[in-house]
């Protein structure tokens, strides 16, 4: 996909409660849930159908609870395609859950399953609370997000350490220990905040000599967005990455996923939209 043609949409797609949207597909696009601006793009690598990096995001009954994923699994296209499958109906059933731990070790044994296969994956999960402005992040050896603060105006590496949690963050990739526990951390989002999520095709963008760009890399890129424009900060960021690489095609499948608080309050469903819910609850309807 052209970088200069990346260009978030007029409209972004409102999700609606109850609702899963995302896959393993290539796509850009806008979202909004209550709180949240969220801006997504994933191109699978040399243009495959299916790429291996797998994002979802899901709104709950009530409109409160978003759910992020971003994993990254081993392989490439159509072998993928089937845990795509799996993670969106993980995702439905834990849809309504304002704790993500259940999703995490049922993701942990899928992968386990498929050991045999030699199938392994990276992962963030988050959720974000409209009530509470809490995000909560759980992060399986996949590659660290980047969070801005605007009560700050400074970017860094969204850890642990960032959140001021005693909790550890080495948590193994899904899929090497089916007993393996997996920690999580919680941080307030501010209005304004902007928190980014990636695969490692991102900070392993090699420069013309070789050399990859790295977090610290990332970072510099993204002290000089202009976040004045918050539905501009994907497209330009995966723009300088391009520039970093010498105009050169990434080696991997490249997702990003660019969430901005726009401190807005939970929105009430509507009649029909409680009716929807109802129906979706009830098997009436798929999710």
């Amino acid at each position: 996909m052209d970088p200069e043609s990346l260009d978030p949409a007029s409209e972004p797609f409102a999700m609606r409660c109850m609702e899963i949207w995302g896959g393993n597909k290539a796509v850009q696009e806008s979202i909004a849930t209550p709180g949240l601006d969220i801006w997504v793009f994933s191109e699978p690598y040399r243009a495959e159908a299916h790429g291996g990096d797998v994002h979802y995001v899901s709104l709950c009954g009530g409109g409160i609870i978003t759910r992020m994923i971003i994993a990254d699994v081993s392989g490439h296209g159509e072998s993928v395609a089937g845990f795509s499958d799996a993670l969106r109906s993980l995702m439905r059933r834990n849809i309504n859950s304002k704790s993500q731990k259940r999703l995490v070790g049922a993701l942990n044994r899928q992968f386990t399953e498929l050991a045999q296969l030699r199938r392994f994956a990276t992962a963030v999960v988050a959720t974000y609370l409209a009530t509470t402005d809490r995000l909560d992040v759980c992060n399986a050896a996949h590659p660290r997000p980047i969070w801005y603060r605007s009560e700050t105006r400074t970017w860094s590496l969204l850890t642990h350490e960032s959140a001021n949690s005693a909790e550890s963050a080495m948590n193994v990739p899904l899929g090497i220990d089916e007993e393996a526990t997996y920690d999580q951390f919680s941080v307030r989002l501010d209005r304004g905040d902007v928190v980014i999520f990636y695969t490692d095709a991102l900070t392993e963008a090699a420069g013309p000599s070789g050399a990859m760009l790295g977090e610290e890399g990332l970072l510099t890129i993204a002290r000089g967005l202009d976040l004045r424009t918050p539905e501009r900060i994907g497209p330009d960021l995966l723009d300088a990455i391009r520039r970093h690489r010498d105009g050169g095609a990434a080696d991997d499948d490249v997702t990003l996923l660019v969430l901005h608080h726009n401190g807005g309050p939970p929105r009430r469903p509507s009649i029909g939209e409680k009716l929807d819910i109802y129906a979706k609850v009830f098997g009436l309807k798929a999710v």
